[in-house]
């Protein structure tokens, strides 16, 4: 049986929130020419399938098809860069905890603090599921 806190981690809107950070802000590659409205309902789709998901075990079997060990070490890394930085955590410690670089760090820091929200909201919930 899954932790509490294992299902808050891979919960649907966490899993949304690290999705649209990762992915609105990265250099892709262009493999074919869409309208702005085509990239909205293309990531409606793919948010309303992460929605679909229903436990811990469930998410990390779409995140392992959707993408490579190397997507998903990042977002992971980068979530866990989250936890760190609200901590108050130097950059350079953070660096040498796990390994993300600290221009990554600053990155991460950048989007919590000016970002879509998205980071702060999905650790908020996390901190509210927490017993006490």
């Amino acid at each position: 049986m899954a932790k509490a806190a294992d299902r808050a981690l891979f919960s649907p809107l966490h899993c949304i929130s690290v999705l649209v950070h990762y992915y609105k802000r990265a250099a892709m590659k262009e493999h074919r020419s869409l309208t702005p409205r085509q990239e909205v309902l293309a990531e409606r789709a793919l948010f309303s399938a992460i929605l679909t998901l229903r436990s811990v075990e469930e998410c990390r079997a779409f995140f392992r098809d959707l993408c490579t060990p190397a997507e998903l070490q990042a977002l992971a890394d980068r979530w866990a860069v989250v936890a760190l930085l609200q901590q108050g955590v130097p950059y350079r410690e953070i660096y040498k905890q796990t390994g993300v670089s600290v221009t990554t760090v600053g990155r991460v820091a950048r989007y919590l603090t000016n970002g879509n929200g998205g980071y702060t909201l999905a650790a908020a919930r996390l901190k509210d599921q927490r017993p006490t």
